[in-house]
């Protein structure tokens, strides 16, 4: 896990253990967990073809400048993070603020993918 993550998942009293980074194959095994949403967040991942998700949740691009990219002092490499956390916070309380089971799944995949662009 990227320290800076860590750090920022700290900051916002959030647990850090047991945290690591997965291959997206791990969700196609026998017993793995059943996804309702999958969002890509590295803006790289924008023209990449994502791979069939079990059970093809809803699906969403929601593209953050990769703070692992940044250079330049801890500070500046800690304030990215931060950025990305406000965003990715600010995406995740307006789709918890959508009344899911009053959209049908074209307006609901519209719903979440127009909140990857705020």
């Amino acid at each position: 896990m990227n320290p800076f993550a860590l750090r920022e998942l700290a900051r916002w009293h959030l647990p850090t253990d047991g945290y690591r980074s997965k291959s997206w194959d791990e969700f196609a095994q026998p017993g793995a967990p059943a996804l309702d949403f999958v969002f890509t967040v590295c803006d790289k991942a924008a023209g990449e073809v994502c791979p069939v998700w079990p059970g093809q949740p809803m699906t969403a691009h929601w593209g953050v400048p990769d703070p692992a990219d940044v250079e330049g002092s801890d500070e500046r490499k800690q304030q990215s993070m931060h950025e990305v956390a406000l965003t990715l916070k600010r995406r995740i309380e307006l789709l918890l603020s959508v009344p899911i089971a009053k959209l049908d799944n074209v307006a609901l995949q519209q719903t979440v993918r127009d909140i990857g662009q705020r």
